[in-house]
């Protein structure tokens, strides 16, 4: 983060001669020597910074703060004479040429009502460092511009390739399994057990699944498994297993489920609800992180006494 040490704001309308040539076709200010055309305030400014955080990206190897610099031919600083080379990678983010600054999403974005986007909601907001012609080896401003893109050779937004990694998977709901049946003509025995399960766990609705998302060579892999479902019975009791479950079979007969079970004290039809849990673990473009998921599924039963017939 910049440490501003000095700061100083020169309206447009009283700019000096000699001012610095337009940036872009969105930021059409002239400046003098020294200072710096912000397209958010309209203003011209110098910022000088914390020597730590950095070098004139023009400087010829004498990057600071753990620059990173990339040799590529493609990035030049046009507001010297002659243009200069500059890394298209520091510390500041990946160069903007139309810009004639180092662009770093923000994280987190700003909302959409902030000015910056534009009125738009597609793309992303970057914070812009820009180094001040004439103000010295450490001079930057910082302001926020709107791109459709990544700067030409920046990483991707690592949680938009793992959306796309995730959206590959088609996960949904687990298929419920529970005896008594649902369905018209099936009634269950209060005081009996019930079990509940997971029609047919697979990949989709069970886990664990991994996909993959690429976008301008780099890549993130997502792996996908269920932790655990929550069934809300209807009668005001949760059950949670952290399993699929046991599929019911006659031979079982009155036992309890081992695994994932309820009984049932009242009479009545209950709305049975299962949502499964999901963790996401995600990794790529030296990033790495979790994302939670969970889908719900419902049904009905209807439980009722036994009744004994006397002659």
């Amino acid at each position: 983060m910049l440490k501003r040490l000095a700061v100083v704001a020169l309206a447009v309308a009283g700019v000096l001669g000699g001012a610095t040539p337009a940036l872009a076709a969105d930021a059409p200010i002239s400046c003098p020597p020294g200072t710096i055309p912000s397209p958010r305030t309209g203003e011209c400014i110098i910022v000088v910074a914390d020597p730590g955080d950095g070098g004139d990206p023009g400087g010829g190897g004498g990057s600071g703060g753990g620059d990173q610099p990339v040799d590529l031919p493609t990035c030049t600083w046009t507001l010297t004479s002659p243009t200069k080379e500059v890394p298209c990678s520091t510390s500041h983010g990946w160069w903007v040429q139309s810009q004639q600054c180092y662009a770093k999403a923000l994280q987190p974005q700003p909302p959409f009502s902030d000015p910056a986007w534009g009125g738009r909601t597609t793309g992303q907001v970057y914070a812009c460092t820009r180094p001040v012609l004439g103000g010295g080896p450490f001079a930057f401003v910082t302001f926020w511009i709107w791109l459709a893109t990544p700067p030409n050779g920046a990483p991707p937004d690592p949680r938009v390739l793992t959306r796309r990694a995730i959206a590959r998977m088609n996960l949904h709901a687990i298929n419920i399994g529970i005896v008594p049946e649902p369905g018209p003509g099936s009634i269950g025995i209060i005081g009996m057990p019930t079990w509940m399960w997971a029609q047919n766990p697979g990949a989709t609705t069970w886990g664990p699944q991994t996909q993959s998302a690429s976008a301008g060579g780099f890549t993130v892999t997502a792996t996908a498994k269920a932790q655990r479902t929550v069934w809300a019975m209807g009668d005001g009791a949760t059950v949670t297993c952290t399993g699929p479950g046991t599929p019911y079979a006659d031979s079982y007969g009155k036992q309890s489920s081992p695994t994932c079970g309820h009984t049932y004290t009242g009479q009545g039809t209950y709305t049975v609800r299962a949502t499964t849990y999901w963790i996401v673990t995600w990794a790529g473009i030296g990033l790495r992180g979790t994302i939670p998921l969970d889908f719900t599924d419902t049904t009905t039963i209807t439980m009722g006494e036994a009744q004994v017939l006397t002659n």
